[in-house]
């Protein structure tokens, strides 16, 4: 396993709600709420591709112009960008705009899975009865202090 799914794969999970799936025999998808925001290729003999994720058009037309990164095949006309290269960016860079994608794919969810997203999950709290004792002298006179 090349070592950049490593960190690309550490990364992704990372993210608020992300998670992995192989799709397509070959492809690590990394999706929020069933949505796919970047994509790993497990076996570069394949195809030539790296990895993919979505940017906005203005930097899907600034990347295409970087050598080692070109429009993701099939996704291209949704703005995704495919890298051949994983030097031709910096990681830091990388992570920059994976976490757009990954902002960009939950902000175009419906306002309830949002919502349901940022829920956080109910934990169980044991019932405690009150107590029907009066409270302390101690207790009474630093409650009016």
């Amino acid at each position: 396993m090349p070592s950049y799914l490593d960190w690309v794969r550490a990364f992704c999970l990372s993210l608020p709600n992300a998670t992995e799936d192989v799709q397509w025999e070959h492809d690590l998808l990394f999706r929020i709420a069933g949505k796919m925001f970047c994509v790993a290729n497990l076996e570069p003999g394949m195809s030539p591709t790296k990895i993919a994720f979505k940017c906005t058009p203005e930097t899907f037309a600034e990347l295409v112009e970087v050598e080692g990164i070109i429009p993701a095949p099939y996704m291209a006309r949704n703005h995704w960008v495919a890298m051949l290269d994983m030097n031709a960016l910096r990681q830091p860079e990388i992570k920059e705009l994976i976490q757009e994608s990954y902002q960009m794919i939950l902000e175009k969810l419906p306002r309830k899975t949002q919502a349901a997203l940022q829920a956080k999950p109910a934990t169980k709290t044991s019932k405690v009865k009150p107590s029907r004792a009066k409270p302390s002298v101690k207790a009474a006179k630093a409650k009016r202090s």
